[in-house]
């Protein structure tokens, strides 16, 4: 998760948990440091990359669209799924982050309920339709 604001790091968490989607989760708070893990995972072949990115858009020290950028040229981490997780409605911003592979658009919701949907999403894009409830 690439995600500067605590609130939605803590709503992402809660979105994941409701949906039943147990994964392990590392939270880069800033598009540089994105950049550094996507190209520090390219430079080691025992290094992870992550199956499915969540990625704000307005992200302090490089942009969204710049950590998109960068992810897909990389070696390893180029075909991970990225859910991009942001305020912004904006037209212009769903088709920049469509064009640069993107593969879901999902505005933050002040509203609870809606912004729980999330998790369905994260759910739907890797194909989980039963997914076993975190361990305790």
């Amino acid at each position: 998760m690439v995600e500067d604001n605590r609130a939605d790091v803590f709503l992402i968490r809660e979105a994941l948990n409701e949906a039943g989607v147990n994964a392990e989760l590392y939270v880069v708070p800033d598009g540089e440091k994105a950049i550094r893990f996507f190209n520090m995972a390219d430079a080691d072949d025992n290094a992870p990359c992550p199956i499915l990115v969540i990625l704000d858009i307005n992200l302090p020290r490089k942009h969204g669209g710049e950590v998109l950028r960068q992810m897909r040229q990389t070696r390893k981490c180029a075909d991970a799924l990225v859910i991009v997780v942001t305020s912004s409605d904006s037209d212009q911003d769903r088709q920049q982050m469509a064009q640069l592979g993107a593969n879901e658009y999902f505005r933050k919701s002040s509203e609870f309920r809606e912004f729980m949907k999330l998790g369905e999403v994260v759910k739907r894009l890797l194909g989980q339709s039963e997914v076993p409830p975190p361990a305790p």
